[in-house]
């Protein structure tokens, strides 16, 4: 039950469902429509903390920790399917037959799926509810696997990995790095306070696809051939089906969904727009002596009125309460346009600086597993297991930089929360960042050159852990960031953030791969550490302007 000050789902939409009942005269109750109308538009409440009906946010600390259990347990789905082929890009290869370049377009457009297909998700998400787009996804991906495993010709293989990739683009999104749902899942049952430390804990397990995707597919592929590979992800995703169908309940509330305050604004406006008309319609049907005694009225039951009733403490208008509770006001398709709400996210500029650098670092996990086998298999000649097993490093790395740098994040945020006198912003999140942004190139250069030498294997796995580590500390804090600056927009968010990285490793593993031919690892990437540069320049803008044009374009959008 709200309390007094709390936010209700009858006050949600704007400062007109304050406004009290009219006891007066015709015309006064026209004004009042007139000024119902004009204020809708005013700026939302908090939806972030709306009250809802079995408030995930409410749920036992076991309950919630038990859901994110469940959905990091999905996204290694993820995690295995971009990564676990690599050890095996030789034998498929041979038995296909296909060429290198052929198969590096299947990753390349593995990933680019993976990453647009999130932006559909999305908008079903808003209307179906988070549990019916896990089930769907994951039982995409397990037919796309099955095909994947029989297929005898590569061009199947490339059309049944983008198929696997759309399937495995909603976990992976809200489960991986970016998570759409999973993101979005872990918005709907934690507060701002705790998620950094719960995606770093809840990023463990995708990052264990990195990690032990190309051992698991380097030991299958050795044991058996490429193929075992996809029966192996096949059996996973049947089993991530059976718990998402067994055990998941729905966490997303519609209340806390800008979609349904938008439409919930527009029925209002509607409403009152039809209450004007006719009281207009009705006040100028009496005759002018009448209208005149009836004004008079009104002026002094106004002056009365106002001076003994605080504003503050109106009660919500009685017609918005019901409406809040019609069974009829539903979310269609029709009311998600999934072109406004991008275009709503990405006209910010700290979204867009934001979406640009975590492009930048997603395309450096991506690209940087697939060229490492490349020289590991050429120049120091590993088979498929011995691959994996150097790879292990980065993956150790993302897990260690996600739960410490989810860690750090929180503890930053709790002491400049203090520090502000208890009042917090979406930008200190990133705070935590400022010292990893420039780590991390530096230890992307010497990742290269150590490869570039042909040292022993050790170096190399201590520069992929390093790289790993400042990696994903940096991420977890700008996902975390790129959710708490979209509140009630955090799926279209990190949908569009996926969309970002999937075209950036897509063009990064296209690019990287003649660079490599080309010039070597060294300089390819000094090339990425360069570029990442910019990425880490566009972080720090956005911790010193991001309030700033937030606060900006909220307040435009609450006008419009």
């Amino acid at each position: 039950m709200a309390t007094p000050g709390t936010a209700t789902p009858a006050t949600m939409t704007a400062s007109a469902t304050h406004l009290p009942r009219s006891t007066g005269p015709p015309d006064a109750e026209v004004d009042t429509a007139a000024s119902m109308v004009d204020t809708i538009d005013e700026p939302a409440l908090d939806i972030e903390h709306m009250p809802v009906e079995n408030d995930p946010r409410m749920w036992s600390p076991a309950r919630k920790n038990f859901v994110l259990t469940l959905i990091a347990s999905g996204s290694m789905i993820a995690g295995f399917a971009a990564n676990i082929q690599n050890p095996a890009i030789e034998d498929m290869e041979e038995d296909l037959p296909a060429t290198s370049s052929q198969i590096s377009l299947s990753v390349s457009l593995f990933i680019l799926m993976q990453g647009s297909a999130p932006l559909l998700w999305s908008a079903i998400s808003e209307v179906k509810g988070r549990r019916f787009v896990y089930l769907v996804s994951v039982a995409i991906f397990f037919a796309g696997s099955v095909v994947v495993a029989t297929s005898k010709s590569i061009g199947l293989v490339i059309g049944m990995r983008i198929l696997q990739a759309a399937g495995c683009a909603n976990p992976y999104r809200v489960f991986k790095r970016g998570n759409v749902h999973w993101a979005a899942t872990l918005a709907d049952i934690f507060d701002p306070t705790e998620r950094g430390t719960k995606m770093g804990i809840y990023y463990i397990s995708p990052l264990l696809g990195p990690s032990l995707g190309p051992i698991i597919g380097g030991g299958l592929t050795t044991a058996f051939n490429w193929r075992a590979v996809f029966w192996f992800l096949s059996i996973l995703a049947g089993v991530v089906f059976l718990g998402f169908l067994l055990l998941y309940k729905d966490t997303f509330r519609k209340e806390r969904s800008a979609t349904y305050q938008a439409l919930i604004k527009r029925r209002l406006k509607e409403q009152a727009a039809k209450k004007l008309k006719e009281e207009e319609q009705a006040a100028q049907s009496r005759p002018e002596s009448l209208k005149e005694k009836e004004r008079e009225a009104g002026d002094r039951e106004a002056r009365t009125t106002n001076s003994s009733r605080d504003v503050e403490k109106a009660e919500p208008m009685a017609e918005v309460g019901a409406l809040v509770k019609d069974p009829t006001l539903k979310i269609s398709m029709r009311d998600v346009n999934p072109i406004k709400p991008l275009w709503l996210v990405l006209r910010r500029w700290n979204n867009a600086l934001m979406l640009f650098a975590s492009g930048l670092i997603f395309s450096y996990c991506f690209t940087v597993v697939y060229t490492t086998s490349r020289t590991l298999g050429s120049a120091y000649g590993y088979n498929p297991l011995k691959i994996g097993l150097v790879l292990l490093s980065f993956g150790l790395g993302n897990v260690a930089g996600s739960y410490l740098g989810g860690r750090w994040s929180d503890i930053q945020l709790s002491r400049l929360t203090e520090k502000n006198g208890g009042k917090t912003y979406a930008e200190m999140r990133l705070q935590s960042t400022k010292y990893a942004i420039w780590l991390f190139p530096i230890s992307v250069v010497g990742l290269g050159w150590v490869c570039q030498q042909h040292v022993h294997v050790s170096a190399i796995c201590v520069m992929l852990f390093l790289s790993g580590f400042f990696v994903i500390s940096v991420y977890s804090s700008t996902l975390a960031y790129i959710v708490d600056a979209n509140v009630g927009r955090s799926s279209t968010a990190v949908a569009l953030n996926s969309f970002f990285r999937g075209v950036a490793a897509f063009l990064g593993t296209e690019i990287a791969v003649p660079i490599q031919d080309g010039l070597g690892d060294g300089w390819m990437y000094t090339i990425f550490a360069i570029a990442l540069l910019f990425g880490s320049a566009a972080i720090l803008l956005t911790m010193k302007k991001g309030e700033e044009w937030r606060t900006k374009a909220e307040a435009s959008e609450n006008k419009s």
